[in-house]
């Protein structure tokens, strides 16, 4: 069970205001903030929709490249062990470092 809503291949959070009494989220995984709200679910879940319909127009308008969230790169920092096992492992078996990694990736959580 996931806490994150989805759409148009945008992730957002789900968290709760105690203080203000709302729900709350912001788009994850691009570097413009885009934050939403509601006193429901519902509310949430429309006001998400809304704010990736209104950043994706606004790029149109603006003829500019949307950002697309998990580009399928990213850094990843391991220990020295770690990294020359995976090498090492890489090298048995005549795959790429990445080939590995993306392997055991899709093996966790698939």
């Amino acid at each position: 069970m996931s806490n994150l809503l989805s759409y148009k291949n945008y992730n957002g959070t789900v968290e709760y205001s105690k203080e203000d009494k709302c729900l709350f989220g912001k788009v994850i995984g691009i570097k413009s903030l885009l934050s939403y709200e509601g006193d429901s679910v519902q509310e949430l879940e429309e006001d998400f929709q809304d704010v990736i319909d209104r950043y994706l127009e606004d790029c149109k308008e603006r003829n500019i490249e949307p950002e697309q969230p998990y580009k399928g790169t990213f850094n990843v920092r391991i220990s020295p062990e770690l990294h020359r096992n995976i090498a090492v492992y890489a090298i048995e078996h005549g795959k790429s470092l990445n080939a590995v990694v993306e392997e055991a990736i899709v093996n966790m959580v698939g």
